[in-house]
C-alpha cells in the first residue's frame, strides 16, 4: 500500500485529452499512480515527491478545450502501479461537464490536405478537436458510449490511441479510411466531394451531413442558385448563413481582430459581420447590412470549400418551422425536394444541434447551440445548496435549463413549440438531458402563460412548479450570467422584447423593472396600445402602426399610409376590444415604425421588419425622438409626433430610423439610471430580444453612461435565455425558503 493524494478535478475535463495530459504531466514530475474518468470528472491517485507542484500545474497547463472548475485533494492510501497509467473509467451517472463539439484543429486540417493515410479523410480528428456532444450517448466519456462504438479501431489507429506521444492518445473518435465512417454522394459514385462540387457549379443545391444535422448548400455567388434554393425551401427573405475561408469572408465583409478570433473559436459559430462590398447577390440576405459567416468546422467542410473554391450558402436542412434533419433516411424523405444531391455519411448523430449564432461587437450570443452546448455557468454566490431545478423556458426559441451541483446548464436552441415536430424534439431533449446528466428535478420552473406548451408540460410533471413572470426571467437570466449574488442589492432591468404575459393580463414587452431574484416591481412601461387581430398583428406590422398612430392622435396619417387596408373594421375592433389585446411591447413598436417607413405586407420570418429597420438606420449625431411621461407609463405619442414633423419636412427615412432607435435607448436609459441615482438600484440589467439589435444596445449603453450595467454575452438576450432566468428564480426561492 502507498500513501499519496487522491486528487479530484471538476469541470469540462472529459473528451478534451485531459487524461493523456495528466499522464504526461505526472511522468514529467516523476509521480506514480493512475488517472481515470468517473461521473464527477477526473480522479487521480498519485504518490511521490512534488505533489504540491503537480496540483498547482493542473489548471495552469490544461488542454485548450478544458475548463477546470476545481482541483481538490486529500491524503489517501492505495495500491499504485510502478509507473503512471490511464485506468479504465469507473462508475455511471454524471456530475461532470460535457465538452461541446470543437472545430477541426490546424494540425488535423493540415493532415487532411497532406500526403498520408488520412489525406482527404472527412472524419479526421484528435484530442484537440472534433465531435463530442453530438456523438455522446452516456458518461463517463469513452468510445463505447459514443456513436463511434460502431467503428472498431484498426491496428494503426489503435497504435495512435495508445501512444502517449501521439496527439490522438485516448482520442475517442479517432478513425481513418480503413476503420472509420465513410462519406458518399447520392446519386452518384466516385469521389464524393468532387461530385458534390460538380452539382454546385452547375447551379444545384446539395444536402450536407455535418456534426449536428444536415445543411442545405448552394453557390453563394450565384443569384440564380440562391433564388432556386429559396423557392424550393419556401424561404423568401430570411438571411442564409454562409461558409467560406477567412480570405473569402474578408472579400465581402469588414472583419476585426475580435471577429477573426470568434470565427476561429473552437465553437466555430456563425458570426454576424457588416458588409463592406456588394460582392454576393442581395438574395443571400435581403435588406440586411450584415451577413452571417462561419469557417469550415469539419474536415468535410474544408474539403468541400477547397474543392469548390468559393463561398457557399450553408443553411439549416429542415422544412420550414421544423427541427434540423439528422438522420439519413429522414434527409432523403424530407430534403429530397430541396436538393439535387446528398453528401452523406454513416456516422450517427446522437442529438441535433443547430449552428450557434453570435456577434463580436458588442459580444452577444443570439442562438446558443453547437459548440457552446452543453457548457455550464456557475451559479452566483448565495445559491449554494440549491436543489436540482428543471426550467422549461417559453414558447419561442425554446431551450431547457438544468440546475445541479452549483451549475446551470442552458440547453441548446430547439425552436418554436407551436410546431409538432419541434415539440417532439423538446420532449426528446428533456429525456436526453435527464438521462445524460443524471438529473432528477425537485422543482420545475416555467412561464405563467397557460397557452404555452412548455408551461403545460411543467404542470403535468408531477413536481412542485414555480411560475416566473416572463420579463422577470429575462432580467434574472442577465443577472445570473453576470454572477450577481443572491444577497446583492436590487437591479433596474430594462427588458425589451416582443411578447410576455404580464400579471395584469396584458402583453408586456417594453418594461423597466426594479427587483432581484426573489421579486420585482414594474416601474416603467411603454404606452399600452392595441394589437388589432391579435397574433396576426405580430405578422403584419401595419396593424400595430394603425393602432399606434391613432393612439397618438395621428389617425389621418394612418389613413394616408394604409388607406387600402380595412382600417374601419380594425378601428371598430379596437374600440370594442375584440381580438385587440393591449401590449406595451417594444418589439411591436419596432414593427410599427418599420411599417410607417415603408415595410409592406406580412413578415416572412420573426423580426424581419425590425431587422430591416436596424439595417437602414443612420446612427451618430442625428438626434433622438422624445418619449414622454414622468412615472409609470413611458408615453410614445411624443415620438410619433416628432416623426410626423420629420416626415412633413422630408427627412430621409434612414435618419428617422436612427432617431427612433436613439430615442428608445435614451428614454429607457433615463428611467433606469434614475433608479440607480436614487439609490433604489445598484446596477442596470439589459435583456430581451430587442437587445439583439447591436445599435440599440450600443445606444443604450452610451445613454447609461457610468452606471454599472449587466448585459448578456454568453447566453441569449432573447427567449433562448429565458429558462436560465426561470431556473435561478426558482432556485433562489428554494434557497431563501
Amino acid at each position: 500500500m502507498d500513501e499519496g493524494w487522491r486528487i479530484r478535478v471538476r469541470g469540462q475535463v472529459q473528451g478534451v485529452g485531459f487524461r493523456p495530459y495528466i499522464w504526461q504531466l505526472a511522468r514529467q514530475m516523476g509521480l506514480r499512480g493512475r488517472v481515470f474518468n468517473d461521473p464527477e470528472g477526473v480522479l487521480i491517485e498519485a504518490a511521490g515527491e512534488g505533489l504540491t507542484a503537480f496540483v498547482a500545474a493542473i489548471p495552469a497547463r490544461a488542454p485548450v478545450l478544458a475548463r477546470v472548475d476545481a482541483v481538490l485533494h486529500e491524503v489517501a492510501v492505495f495500491d499504485l502501479p510502478d509507473g503512471f497509467e490511464i485506468a479504465p473509467s469507473r462508475g455511471v451517472g454524471a456530475e461532470t461537464r460535457v465538452t461541446p463539439d470543437a472545430a477541426t484543429c490546424p494540425d488535423c486540417v493540415a493532415e487532411v490536405f497532406a500526403p498520408g493515410r488520412r489525406q482527404g479523410y472527412a472524419f479526421t480528428n484528435c484530442t484537440h478537436c472534433g465531435p463530442r456532444f453530438t456523438l455522446l450517448q452516456g458518461l463517463p466519456y469513452d468510445r463505447a458510449r459514443t456513436t463511434m462504438a460502431a467503428f472498431p479501431m484498426c491496428d494503426a489507429c489503435r497504435a495512435e490511441y495508445e501512444d502517449p506521444a501521439d496527439r490522438r492518445f485516448h482520442a475517442q473518435p479517432v478513425a481513418c479510411p480503413e476503420c472509420g465512417p465513410r462519406v458518399w454522394l447520392e446519386p452518384g459514385g466516385g469521389d464524393a466531394v468532387a461530385g458534390a462540387v460538380a452539382v454546385l457549379r452547375a447551379g444545384g443545391s446539395i444536402a450536407v451531413k455535418g456534426l449536428g444535422g444536415f445543411h442545405l448548400a448552394c453557390d453563394a455567388g450565384s443569384g440564380e442558385a440562391v433564388a432556386r434554393l429559396r423557392a424550393r425551401k419556401r424561404r423568401p427573405g430570411k438571411p442564409f448563413a454562409l461558409m467560406g475561408t477567412l480570405a473569402m469572408i474578408r472579400a465581402v465583409c469588414a472583419v476585426s481582430e475580435e471577429e477573426t478570433a470568434l470565427l476561429r473559436d473552437p465553437a466555430a459559430p456563425i458570426v454576424l459581420l457588416r458588409k463592406r462590398a456588394e460582392v454576393l447577390p442581395e438574395a443571400v440576405a435581403p435588406g440586411q447590412a450584415v451577413l452571417g459567416w462561419m469557417l469550415p468546422y469539419t474536415p468535410l467542410h474544408h474539403l468541400l470549400i477547397a474543392e469548390f473554391g468559393g463561398p457557399l450558402v450553408m443553411t439549416s436542412g429542415n422544412l420550414s418551422g421544423e427541427p434540423q434533419v439528422i438522420g439519413n433516411e429522414e434527409a432523403r424523405e424530407k430534403l429530397g425536394g430541396f436538393v439535387d444531391a446528398f453528401l452523406i455519411h454513416d456516422r450517427v448523430i446522437a442529438r441535433r444541434l443547430d449552428d450557434s449564432v453570435e456577434r463580436a461587437h458588442p459580444p452577444m450570443v443570439l442562438r446558443r447551440a453547437r459548440g457552446r452546448v452543453p457548457g455550464t455557468l456557475p451559479l452566483p454566490v448565495g445559491f449554494e445548496g440549491a436543489p436540482q431545478v428543471l426550467a422549461y423556458g417559453g414558447q419561442m426559441k425554446a431551450a431547457l435549463c438544468l440546475v445541479k451541483s452549483g451549475q446551470a446548464l442552458l440547453g441548446h436552441h430547439l425552436g418554436e413549440l407551436d410546431e409538432a415536430l419541434t415539440w417532439e424534439a423538446f420532449l426528446a431533449a428533456e429525456a436526453d438531458y435527464a438521462a445524460l446528466f443524471d438529473h432528477r428535478p425537485e422543482i420545475v420552473a416555467c412561464d405563467p402563460h397557460p397557452g404555452y406548451r412548455a408551461t403545460q408540460a411543467a404542470h403535468a410533471r408531477g413536481v412542485p412548479v414555480i411560475e416566473v413572470q416572463h420579463h422577470h426571467a429575462h432580467m434574472a437570466a442577465c443577472m445570473a450570467e453576470n454572477g450577481w449574488p443572491l444577497a446583492a442589492g436590487r437591479v433596474a432591468g430594462i427588458v425589451l422584447d416582443g411578447v410576455g404575459l404580464g400579471p395584469d393580463g396584458t402583453i408586456w414587452g417594453g418594461e423597466v423593472l426594479l427587483g432581484d431574484y426573489l421579486g420585482f416591481e414594474r416601474r416603467g412601461w411603454l404606452t399600452p396600445v392595441a394589437m388589432p387581430g391579435g397574433d396576426r398583428a405580430s405578422r403584419e406590422p401595419w396593424r400595430v402602426a394603425l393602432a399606434q398612430l391613432d393612439a397618438a392622435g395621428l389617425g389621418h396619417l394612418a389613413d394616408e399610409l394604409f388607406g387600402t387596408r380595412p382600417l374601419a373594421v380594425l378601428r371598430q375592433a379596437i374600440w370594442a376590444g375584440v381580438n385587440a389585446p393591449l401590449t406595451s411591447s417594444a418589439g411591436r413598436l419596432f414593427d410599427a415604425f418599420a411599417a410607417v417607413l415603408g415595410f409592406e405586407g406580412a413578415q416572412t420570418y420573426e423580426g424581419e421588419a425590425a431587422m430591416g429597420l436596424e439595417a437602414r438606420a443612420v446612427l451618430g449625431d442625428v438626434g433622438a425622438y422624445p418619449l414622454g411621461g414622468v412615472e409609470g407609463v413611458i408615453e410614445t405619442a411624443p415620438l410619433w409626433q416628432a416623426w410626423a414633423q420629420d416626415r412633413a419636412a422630408g427627412v430621409a427615412p434612414e435618419v428617422m430610423a436612427g432617431r427612433f432607435q436613439a430615442g428608445l435607448a435614451r428614454g429607457f436609459a433615463a428611467r433606469a439610471r434614475a433608479l440607480v441615482e436614487a439609490g433604489e438600484a445598484d446596477a442596470v440589467a439589459l435583456s430581451g430580444g430587442c437587445f439583439q439589435n447591436a445599435p440599440l444596445l450600443d445606444l443604450t449603453l452610451a445613454a447609461l453612461g457610468d452606471v454599472p450595467v449587466l448585459i448578456h454575452r454568453r447566453t441569449p438576450a432573447n427567449d433562448g435565455g429565458l429558462a436560465l432566468g426561470q431556473a435561478v428564480v426558482a432556485a433562489a426561492r428554494a434557497v431563501s425558503g
